[in-house]
């Protein structure tokens, strides 16, 4: 942003398919790797594939696989997110970083609490401001977003497990703080610096802040939009754009967001109709969270979709809406069954997945909500599914429920006590 710490500084995939067994030592920067020795649930990347995109990939795996097996026609052609760091050499993009959990999981969750709380309140103060015809506070944006980096920087789940559990909200000024937050993991994810995962959460925070001054039942409406409707809805990114401008932020990759976060990979988005890597890459990356953030959001003309689901819409959109590379790594980002997610055990109990395991991915952490007849737990119990008493019938995930599938507003007691 301008006057304050959040300025920036300065292909097509084929699925043609052409494999070759090679040992791990002979795996390069660049290759696609299709196979393994051994599933991909048992390894931190994506179930679908890797391109080979780093240092730290090829060292991975040489952990864990003695040979891989290589798609030849696609390892002829360079990584869409090589081209990305090619492109944006000048740009903070570029910066790769490690970001482990600095504190656990309960000790984060208070932590978490004060930062969603705080949040919560700044959005709903600037969003009321904004519709009564106040200017945006650069402030309070600030006050907002870095509380909530600095929670997701320590320990991601904590963030998004407490706000997974917020159902009272708005749906605009949930939708604001889950982009924001998400935008912030994904930043991590990436190996991003602080300051650029900061300006991708206010960029998140801000992205459909033009809305405030469309009419309210438009936005409610609960059937199909007509044309000129439809026109009028997009004219939000407009709106935004001339709210952030107004305010002074000039930080280039909020505006690329707020401008370019309803574009498309093959040009079916707006206001531009931009393609692949002419999009920027944070448009690139709050249009998949925009997309996956509402699908799981219940909405007044549908009901919303489990996270499993979720990522599988965005899977089936890969290099068609989205760029298929970003979309994998949003996948291996947020896990199989992403932090937040209500799924039913073998066991027919319900529990909600509080932590990622990287190397299961298919076995989360949980906390058991019910008995197995789906009544309520007398008590909460947070369970590894990695780790388990071997002496007993092992428990797994068997099904993913939507949001509202279950009652978890008990959760928040538990959350209290934390």
């Amino acid at each position: 942003m301008a006057t304050v710490s959040m300025r920036s500084q300065a292909s097509d995939l084929s699925t043609e398919l052409e494999e070759r067994r090679v040992e791990v030592s002979q795996v390069q920067l660049g290759m696609y790797v299709c196979r393994l020795d051994r599933p991909w649930e048992e390894t931190p990347f994506a179930l679908q594939g890797l391109q080979v995109a780093s240092n730290d990939d090829i060292t991975t795996l040489q952990s864990l696989c003695e040979f891989v097996y290589i798609d030849m026609h696609r390892a002829l052609q360079r990584s869409a997110l090589v081209l990305q760091r090619t492109e944006l050499s000048a740009n903070r993009f570029t910066q790769t970083m490690r970001h482990p959990d600095d504190v656990s999981l309960t000790d984060e969750l208070p932590g978490a609490q004060t930062a969603m709380q705080n949040a919560s309140a700044i959005v709903e103060e600037l969003f009321k401001g904004i519709t009564s015809g106040r200017e945006l506070s650069v402030a309070q944006v600030e006050s907002a977003v870095r509380p909530l980096v600095a929670s997701v920087l320590r320990n991601p789940d904590a963030f998004l497990w407490v706000e997974s559990l917020r159902g009272h909200d708005s749906y605009s000024y949930r939708h604001a703080i889950s982009a924001s937050a998400l935008a912030a993991v994904f930043g991590r994810h990436m190996g991003f610096a602080e300051n650029t995962i900061v300006s991708l959460a206010a960029g998140g925070l801000l992205m459909d802040v033009g809305k405030r001054r469309l009419p309210q039942a438009l936005l409610q409406y609960e059937g199909m939009l007509a044309p000129d409707e439809v026109d009028l809805l997009r004219t939000h990114v407009a709106h935004s754009l001339d709210i952030v401008a107004s305010a002074g932020i000039t930080d280039q990759d909020v505006v690329d967001i707020v401008r370019s976060h309803h574009e498309r990979y093959d040009g079916s988005g707006y206001p531009d109709q931009l393609i692949d890597t002419a999009i920027p890459l944070g448009g690139r990356m709050l249009g998949i969270i925009d997309a996956y953030d509402a699908m799981i959001s219940p909405r007044p003309y549908r009901a919303a979709i489990s996270r499993y689901q979720a990522m599988r819409q965005l899977y089936a959109a890969r290099d068609t809406m989205f760029p298929g590379e970003l979309v994998d790594q949003f996948q291996a980002c947020m896990g199989v069954y992403p932090t937040g997610s209500l799924v039913e055990l073998n066991s027919g109990q319900v529990a909600m997945v509080t932590a990622q395991n990287p190397s299961r991915r298919l076995r989360p952490q949980v906390i058991i909500l019910s008995t197995p007849s789906r009544q309520p737990a007398a008590t909460f119990r947070i369970l590894d599914l990695k780790d388990q008493d071997e002496r007993k019938p092992p428990l797994d995930i068997a099904r993913t429920l939507a949001a509202g599938g279950y009652d978890i507003r008990a959760v928040e007691s538990f959350l209290g006590q934390s």
